[in-house]
């Protein structure tokens, strides 16, 4: 996602939120703007709104407290007046059989890969290096110890210099394709080339380590840790629909998808 420049801003109605007996006009939103990317214009301008509406709440509760306005004023503020519950035994381990899946040590593979680049643009390099890849799995089923030479020859990628070898990977670790198609082989040489957005990749599991459930006593403190980050969220969420509330928001709404 990109940047969106104050000047592509579209010309219009001008756009006024009032907090308290504070305007927000539209210049103050195309000034904010370019520091919230997102994938259309429309949803950059309306997280711009919100953060200048949940600052200038913020500022606004800070003054009646006779606290002077800035992030670390805000950041006090909130240490202050934000009430989240500790989670107690009880509702961790009921969050911890809730999501059991969240709390795994990641399968492991231990890879080598020839990759043969092509960009997704480019139909003639993909297909002439996909016929290469089958060619490739044809020696390498005929004689499995030609890996390496044939990595060091044809592997664009810097692994080569290995024999291709990337060693031992898990979930994240490699492009989202491979990521995906890694999740899902066994060990041994995969039997046709996988695509990404490199190229083809002729692949090889050397061992595979499957991933295993951790038990509650292993992960207390993430899931205090999630439960403590949830909590925050809510009561952060209601400490400001309550300042929205008490010094009004106009043309804007916190509790709401749409802005304007």
């Amino acid at each position: 996602m990109e940047m969106i420049a104050m000047q592509s801003l579209p010309a219009g109605p001008a756009m006024v939120i009032r907090v308290g007996d504070t305007l927000l006009s539209e210049a103050d939103i195309a000034q904010e703007t370019p520091f919230h990317p997102a994938a259309s214009l429309q949803e950059a301008q309306r997280s711009a709104a919100r953060a200048l509406v949940v600052r200038e709440l913020l500022n606004q509760r800070a003054a009646v407290l006779g606290l002077p306005p800035g992030d670390e004023t805000i950041a006090r503020l909130l240490e202050r007046e934000l009430n989240v519950p500790e989670a107690n035994e009880a509702d961790s381990k009921r969050y911890f059989e809730s999501h059991r899946e969240h709390f795994c040590k990641p399968a492991l593979m231990k890879v080598r890969h020839i990759l043969l680049p092509a960009a997704p643009e480019d139909a003639r390099a993909r297909d002439t290096h996909y016929r290469l890849g089958e060619r490739l799995l044809t020696q390498l089923v005929e004689r499995p110890e030609r890996f390496t030479e044939l990595a060091q020859r044809h592997s664009a990628c810097p692994s080569k210099d290995q024999g291709g070898e990337l060693g031992w990977v898990s979930t994240g670790q490699t492009v989202p394709e491979l990521d995906q198609a890694l999740q899902r082989l066994s060990v041994g040489l995969h039997d046709r080339p996988l695509a990404s957005r490199y190229g083809w990749h002729v692949l090889q599991v050397d061992e595979r380590v499957e991933r295993e459930q951790l038990s509650y006593e292993q992960v207390t403190g993430r899931v205090r840790q999630y439960l403590r980050e949830e909590a925050t969220r809510r009561a952060l969420r209601e400490y400001l629909l309550a300042l929205e509330a008490e010094f009004g928001v106009e043309g804007f709404s916190l509790d709401s998808s749409t802005t304007y």
